[in-house]
């Protein structure tokens, strides 16, 4: 059996010594340390931490790695990326710029159509080299854990690209990555002014086709304000049910859209955006399954308000952050910049945001059993940060680049 000793470690961050798999309500600000620490790996999971002062004697064979004073922190499990896309859209950056709003370059053509239409053009080895360098970049910034969707295909063929694509990352990156059928992400070009047509075209051809490869471990819908109704939702997700794959929805970005309701109505595991959450979906979550996760990247980016985690907390409810890294709304996957949004324009704790970004990320993505923090048996996903004063150096210093090495299932990775 391969073993690893981490020691000296000045602060050892994110343990659990309870198996939980998410932190709710006034939970969220408990984010236990430890100084003057080791931690133990074998076989690519945890196998022990304690003090410097109570680490055992170890056999002579043990690999050991000197952390150096630095700190250790679990990897960020970001639920909710497009890293699988054709390429850039900095000329809609300079329409944001200018005044458009998001709907308003949609409704031009702009947009996922935009990206659409790249991604149509590109063959499934270039879509896996340009996407593998985003994976390799978002590793070396600390996520250890990623949900990759679909989205910019917008037909059978070449939403099927981007789920082979996504399943070679898959099977080639030390990442742990699950994959998201996002048909319905906006209504393909052919079937512009029929969207009825297109929903029929996900339900009957689309979810079969991903279901019959294997290629999603969930179906994602984008509810909202002129994309797709509730209705329209529920019927894709029911479809989505009947092939084994289970619910999760973009909603209440654009306006309250129903997004909230449709989403505990059929039990998605989470239901993403939120910034146009209101008092009354934040009570209905309240003792469900389903998980509230923000996207603060995108209000930043955007320029929109930012989804009311205070308030979800404040009622009890466990919500995720999430990066939502993709070419149009939000071209970022730093998921330490995440945490530091969360800190700065949702008054989070950085206790508070460090959860959101890891255990709660991970349960957003049915991951919480074996990632999202320091505990004996989870997988050995970590990063080892240069001697910082305290966990709240990492969203305080917002841009500094604090990480020094990072290990995903006990390994270094570079």
């Amino acid at each position: 059996m391969a073993t690893t000793l981490i020691y000296n470690i000045a602060t050892l961050g994110g343990i659990d010594r309870k198996g939980r798999l998410r932190l709710q309500g006034k939970e969220m600000a408990q984010f236990e340390t430890l100084d003057n620490a080791y931690l133990l790996i074998k076989d690519g999971r945890i196998a022990d931490f304690g003090s410097m002062e109570s680490l055992p004697q170890l056999a002579a064979d043990v690999k050991r790695i000197d952390a150096e004073g630095g700190t250790v922190m679990p990897s960020f499990c970001d639920s909710h990326t497009h890293i699988v896309n054709a390429g850039s859209r900095e000329n809609e950056f300079v329409d944001k710029i200018n005044g458009l709003s998001y709907a308003e370059i949609a409704k031009r053509g702009g947009g996922i159509l935009n990206s659409a239409d790249k991604l149509h053009e590109m063959s499934e080895d270039e879509l896996f080299e340009q996407s593998m360098k985003r994976v390799h970049e978002v590793m070396l910034k600390g996520t250890g854990c990623v949900e990759i969707k679909s989205g910019y295909g917008l037909n059978t063929e070449d939403e099927l690209k981007m789920l082979r694509v996504i399943r070679r990352i898959k099977q080639t990156s030390p990442l742990k990555v699950v994959s998201n059928f996002l048909g319905a992400h906006a209504v393909g070009r052919a079937y512009a002014g029929q969207q009825s047509a297109y929903v029929d075209l996900v339900v009957n051809e689309m979810i079969p086709a991903v279901a019959a490869e294997g290629l999603a471990d969930f179906v994602d819908v984008f509810c909202d304000e002129g994309f797709f109704t509730p209705e329209e939702t529920g019927r894709i997700l029911q479809a989505a049910a009947r092939h084994g794959m289970r619910g999760k929805i973009h909603g209440q970005e654009l306006a309250p859209s129903g997004g909230v309701e449709v989403a505990l109505k059929h039990n998605a595991l989470s239901v993403d955006h939120l910034e146009s959450m209101t008092d009354e979906d934040i009570a209905m979550m309240i003792g469900t399954e389903t998980s509230p996760t923000a996207l603060p990247g995108t209000s930043f980016f955007l320029n929109i308000p930012f989804a009311p985690m205070r308030k979800m907390i404040s009622a009890g409810l466990g919500p995720a952050i999430a990066s939502d890294y993709n070419p149009g709304s939000t071209p970022s996957g730093d998921m330490k910049f995440v945490v530091s949004l969360a800190c700065i324009k949702m008054r989070l704790l950085p206790e508070e945001a460090f959860n959101a970004a890891t255990i709660n990320g991970a349960y957003a993505m049915g991951l919480s059993a074996d990632y999202g923090s320091i505990a004996i048996g989870k997988v050995a996903n970590f990063y080892i940060t240069h001697p910082i004063p305290s966990i709240a150096f990492i969203p305080y210093a917002y841009t500094t680049p604090v990480i020094r090495e990072v290990y995903l299932n006990g390994e270094r990775q570079n």
